[in-house]
């Protein structure tokens, strides 16, 4: 037999042969609803904080947005200072039911305007000066020893944040296919390593546990999704459908410790008041039905959610009645264990600007960060983010 017919051969048995050993704990669990899971929501474009959560007593934020500004009566009032958008009724109901925490003034020193790298810096818990090629979500199942199935992001592509250096999280938008669609590339992906001359033994060992594990991840997730099914009503658009199969996996016997999903279209240069008051709507629909279907299957409790967006906005419209890059916005998370509900922070001071007129950034990210690895997900922080942040406590 030749080396390529073996190694192709040996893709096929090995993903089949290896399967049972490695399902045979799995098939006799009951649903998981005793362990912390975290799921991460991300608004790409760089999401307007001030129209989103309003400093309403400033009267700075009517003056610098005389097209854009919400104005107060139409605005949810959460407390004497702060409201929300008209289009987030659902977040203020978790507000006031004690299961929202809203950190404002996030950001990291020498803020980074451009959507690429500011994203990279987000998804990487990286300084700006810093160019890593991991994530700390994927350094996380690394430093836990975690399988790749355990962190999954729910669309047809990867992002950084659950990449680690040798193993990374898995990427799907359908389980119900990514069985055979692993299948295809795992044998494409040995017949070229078979094809090749450069791999040395050691790099062939390396990629064969890759792909194998790989293989295992994804009959794991297929075979429990197909099991279960949720149970809330959501709204028809692509972010919910995302939460909806988010919802499905958590409410199967699969453990997943983290979901990455996501929203886009938040670069709302031109036209803002309107595409973001769709967008925002969209973004409470879907989390209040993936909230009901959690607590339908008793594993809302053991979730935290977070929101974030890669920057804000700059506090002045500009002149296409929209708002340009910036730099310091807000954090949500939601969940029914936050150690502080409610604001964390007071609100952005808008009379007290950069040179740039956008936001100045209290809080790192990165200390957010350490909070949910060292109290939620139950892993050295300093580890996974390569050095010392302070732990805020909020979970």
């Amino acid at each position: 037999m030749n080396r390529r017919k073996f190694i192709q051969n040996s893709a096929l048995l090995s993903t089949t042969a290896l399967m049972p050993q490695f399902l045979f704990g799995l098939n006799n669990r009951i649903l998981n609803t005793g362990y912390k899971r975290l799921i991460v929501i991300q608004l790409s474009g760089g999401n307007d904080g001030l129209n989103m959560v309003i400093p309403r007593e400033q009267d700075i934020y009517y003056k610098s947005r005389p097209t854009l500004a919400i104005s107060m009566g139409d605005q949810l009032e959460l407390n004497d200072q702060q409201s929300l958008h008209p289009n987030l009724s659902g977040l203020k109901n978790l507000y006031e039911n004690g299961e929202l925490t809203i950190i404002n003034n996030v950001g990291y020193p020498n803020p980074n305007r451009s959507h690429f790298r500011s994203m990279d810096i987000w998804q990487s818990g990286s300084g700006s000066e810093q160019n890593w090629s991991t994530g700390w979500l994927g350094r996380y199942l690394e430093s836990s020893n975690l399988a790749s199935y355990q962190g999954l992001e729910i669309n047809d592509a990867l992002s950084m944040a659950l990449k680690g250096a040798i193993r990374s999280g898995i990427a799907t938008s359908d389980p119900n296919k990514l069985k055979r669609q692993i299948d295809n590339r795992l044998i494409q992906n040995w017949i070229d390593a078979g094809a090749s001359t450069h791999l040395n033994e050691h790099n062939q060992g390396y990629l064969y546990k890759t792909l194998i594990e790989t293989g295992q991840s994804a009959e794991i997730i297929q075979k429990n999704y197909s099991s279960s099914s949720g149970g809330a009503t959501y709204p028809n658009n692509a972010f919910a459908k995302q939460l909806k199969t988010t919802a499905t996996l958590i409410g199967s016997p699969i453990d997943t410790k983290v979901y990455y999903v996501g929203m886009t279209g938040f670069d709302t240069h031109v036209n803002q008041k309107s595409k973001q008051a769709m967008l925002l709507d969209q973004l409470d629909s879907g989390v209040s039905a993936f909230i009901s279907d959690l607590k339908k299957s008793g594993t809302y409790s053991d979730s935290l959610i977070m929101i974030f967006s890669e920057f804000g906005r700059r506090v002045s419209e500009n002149a296409s009645k929209g708002t340009d890059h910036g730099a310091a916005s807000n954090v949500l998370l939601i969940g029914r264990q936050l150690k502080e509900p409610g604001f964390w922070n007071p609100p952005a001071d808008l009379s007290n600007l950069d040179a740039n007129g956008d936001l100045i950034y209290k809080i790192d990210f990165r200390t957010i960060y350490a909070s949910i690895l060292n109290n939620w997900l139950m892993v050295d922080s300093n580890v996974v983010l390569k050095g010392r942040f302070d732990d805020l406590g909020i979970v």
